[in-house]
């Protein structure tokens, strides 16, 4: 058994898919496996030259890559589910296919959720297309977490939902940079952290998981906030800087955003 399995769900995207699975090739961390769910409606991403290239070179440098199918698509909570289904690894990072990660992100998150001992850490994804559009005024709720993570209750108009804004464009970037001297990772407070995040799988699964996928309409958005709240309110969760998550910023594949798991669904 893994100590960290790498969760990508993955749909009609081959060229970002592998793009992803390059990041996770280049990683040094000794102790993980990769699971690959597709739901694409034609032949699954992986089975392209570049794909296939890059789930080898994993598979040499010793990590073992399972590759399953979740069809018919039941939403984006359902797919999270299965691919924890799928797992046994005592830490699961769910990772975007449209993510790339830079050496070192992988070893760096795992030292922070061992080290701080919450729920889950991530890594905010940057969109490295707005490296020149500084917005100092979404970065005023930036707060440094001072030693472990504490339970806190999140909600939306409470003044930390008012975090949200850290992640838009490059501020994660930005954010890395004010930290980019210190020896180590800094873990700070989150409204929610989406695309690359880290979670230990037996306070994930103590929260239910994603098994709220069953109330929810097939096309919903927000499915990692909803847990995210729960485990905060329980554990404390925290964001880690500088971020290895790059946004490959490709169109999105869920254009109906109007249903929010948080919303439907009470945390």
């Amino acid at each position: 058994m893994s100590e960290l399995d790498v969760l990508v769900p993955t749909r009609d995207r081959p060229t970002e898919l592998a793009v992803t699975l390059s990041g996770l090739a280049a990683q040094e961390f000794a102790g993980f496996s990769v699971i690959v769910s597709d739901q694409s409606d034609g032949a699954p991403g992986w089975e392209t030259p570049s794909a296939t290239a890059m789930i080898r070179m994993l598979e040499r440098n010793g990590h073992p890559v399972r590759l399953s199918r979740n069809l018919p698509r039941r939403g984006l909570a359902h797919q999270r589910g299965h691919l924890l289904s799928l797992s046994s690894a005592r830490y699961v990072l769910y990772l975007d296919d449209d993510v790339w990660l830079e050496p070192g992100a992988l070893a760096r998150m795992h030292s922070a959720i061992t080290e701080l001992e919450c729920a889950f850490v991530g890594n905010a994804v940057q969109g490295l297309s707005y490296l020149d559009d500084h917005r100092p005024h979404e970065l005023a709720p930036y707060e440094e977490w001072q030693g472990r993570p504490e339970p806190e209750h999140v909600s939306p108009g409470s003044p930390a939902w008012g975090r949200w804004t850290l992640h838009n464009a490059a501020n994660p970037t930005h954010l890395s940079d004010r930290v980019a001297h210190r020896p180590k990772w800094t873990s700070y407070k989150i409204a929610w952290v989406g695309g690359c995040v880290l979670y230990d799988r037996e306070m994930l699964e103590s929260v239910g998981g994603f098994d709220f996928w069953q109330e929810l309409p097939e096309t919903h958005c927000g499915e990692d906030v909803l847990p995210q709240l729960r485990l905060q309110a329980k554990y404390g969760g925290a964001g880690i800087l500088p971020t290895g998550a790059v946004h490959l910023e490709s169109p999105t594949t869920v254009p109906d955003r109007t249903s929010q798991a948080y919303e439907v669904v009470s945390p």
